[in-house]
């Protein structure tokens, strides 16, 4: 057996207030296209820019916001 190393990973979970809704995955960084030698902030960015992006795909929420003035 290899001694491959597995690369990061993260964990993306979210629930709402509905019983059974908790929704978990896991990616590995080179999937998900991420650099993991890039910096911490610039990681966490990404990071929580494709987390926002996995949360509306698997909720399928569209909205709009309307303002109005008199």
């Amino acid at each position: 057996m290899g001694n491959k190393q597995m690369g990061k990973k993260v964990t993306f979970s979210f629930s709402t207030e509905l019983e059974d809704s908790k929704i978990v995955e896991t990616f590995n960084f080179e999937n998900l296209g991420i650099d993991e030698g890039m910096d911490d902030e610039v990681e966490k960015n990404v990071i929580d820019n494709l987390f926002q992006r996995w949360v509306w795909h698997k909720l399928n929420i569209s909205y709009s916001i309307v303002i109005e003035e008199e």
